[in-house]
């Protein structure tokens, strides 16, 4: 059973589980190990709209064997223009990623939960994933529209 079985954590891939095509980000094992043992997690990529297979796929020429088991257990989403149409906002939830477009940001300000971006900048913090497991982000609740 999820730990935070309330929070649901939605995930970007490039910029926040790769540092580039070629290479995964430091701590990316231990990183996908706890958020998948301990939240409701979900793809928010586009890498990955409605086929989860696909996002596997795409992260199987980067991680190792024993880190690709965790991915098996994330959610597909299906969104259009905004990730934001994926993010179930009747829950606490916590969004990964590397950059916002200014629609999606407006949408995350409208429910009051812009703080529950967490901005992934791994050119300025090559461990910066080992800094959210040792200091892991609480979500805030949406307050609606």
């Amino acid at each position: 059973m999820k730990n935070n079985n309330l929070t649901n954590i939605y995930l970007d891939i490039d910029g926040v589980l790769l540092a580039n095509d070629l290479q995964a980000a430091n701590h990316v094992h231990e990183f996908l190990e706890y958020v998948t043992k301990n939240y409701t997690t979900y793809w928010l990529t586009t890498h990955c709209k409605g086929d989860a297979e696909h996002t596997v796929r795409h992260l199987t020429r980067v991680l190792q064997p024993e880190t690709i088991s965790f991915l098996s257990s994330i959610k597909a989403t299906n969104w259009d223009m905004a990730k934001t149409e994926a993010i179930d906002f009747s829950k606490p939830f916590l969004w990964f990623d590397d950059d916002l477009f200014d629609f999606e940001r407006i949408d995350l300000e409208k429910y009051g939960v812009l703080d529950n971006w967490i901005e992934v900048d791994l050119a300025r913090d090559e461990n910066m994933l080992k800094t959210f497991l040792d200091h892991f982000p609480i979500a805030i609740n949406a307050v609606g529209e």
